[in-house]
């Protein structure tokens, strides 16, 4: 299946970046590194590849230059393990990373939200009578293969993985008159959030007007004819909106904890 990724956000939240993390003028969020080595964009399709799903259609935006350099300019040797012979003049990569992607790069406007985004790019998916979507900031070591049979079984037309806000925070309830009711943490409110992952069948366009946001206008007319499946997950979820999410994937990759890594585990095969 295609996997279409949002590219085209300015990250201002994230800023400053500092060491590491490109210029705080002109880095798009999706390029903003994580450990110091790759962006956020190459975890989540690293992710999708590790699944089987290799052909990619990225909604460029903002910093649209930045991403198709690095690609352009991307060197396997520096993410591989190699073997150098003969002073330099012999090398030999010991395993591939993207040797086997294909990656659409598509304008699809500096100040598009992500419906437009999606909608300009309905061309390339006429054929997929189901695809992927997802933003390209968010991790996660959700299951794919078990969340997609999930949905398909469903018998819905779209879905989303929801998960619980990252950070920690109480809900109030508040009546008309101004009173407090009740307050709660977030898991006592049993809150949960759109945490992207989407999975598409070509349908939604018929649902779709441009201009309108995915999750606004086109999802509340799913969940009017309850065609909107939300696939509940408790694991590993982190977004990169602020500095400090950031700071908190930096630290994690810096520990070797890496739960978003999927392609790492044990056995590499698992799940697909």
């Amino acid at each position: 299946m295609k996997v279409v990724l949002f590219c085209g956000g300015m990250g201002m939240r994230i800023r400053p970046l500092g060491p590491g993390g490109g210029s705080e003028d002109s880095t798009p969020k999706p390029m903003v590194t994580v450990g110091g080595r790759h962006p956020l964009l190459w975890h989540v399709m690293k992710y999708y590849a590790h699944y089987g799903h290799t052909d990619f259609v990225l909604c460029l935006g903002y910093g649209a230059d930045t991403i198709k350099k690095y690609f352009l300019e991307y060197n396997e040797y520096m993410s591989n393990d190699f073997v150098m012979t003969d002073g330099g003049h012999g090398l030999e990569l010991k395993n591939r990373d993207i040797a086997d992607w294909r990656i659409h790069f598509v304008d699809t406007g500096l100040n598009s939200n992500v419906g437009t985004r999606l909608w300009r790019v309905r061309h390339l998916l006429q054929d997929e009578p189901m695809f992927l979507a997802n933003y390209a900031d968010g991790l996660s070591d959700l299951p794919h293969p078990e969340y997609q049979r999930s949905f398909e079984e469903s018998g819905k037309l779209a879905a989303c993985v929801c998960v619980r806000p990252p950070a920690s925070g109480h809900v109030a309830r508040v009546d008309a008159d101004g009173n407090v009711n009740r307050v709660e943490t977030y898991e006592e409110a049993d809150l949960w959030i759109n945490g992207g992952y989407f999975i598409l069948k070509r349908e939604i366009f018929d649902y779709m007007k441009e201009g309108e946001e995915l999750v606004r206008e086109p999802f509340q007319r799913l969940i009017d004819k309850r065609l909107l499946y939300g696939h509940t997950y408790r694991g590993f979820w982190q977004c990169c909106d602020t500095f400090k999410e950031k700071q908190d994937l930096d630290q994690r990759f810096a520990a070797g904890d890496r739960p978003w890594q999927v392609w790492e585990s044990a056995d590499p095969g698992a799940g697909i």
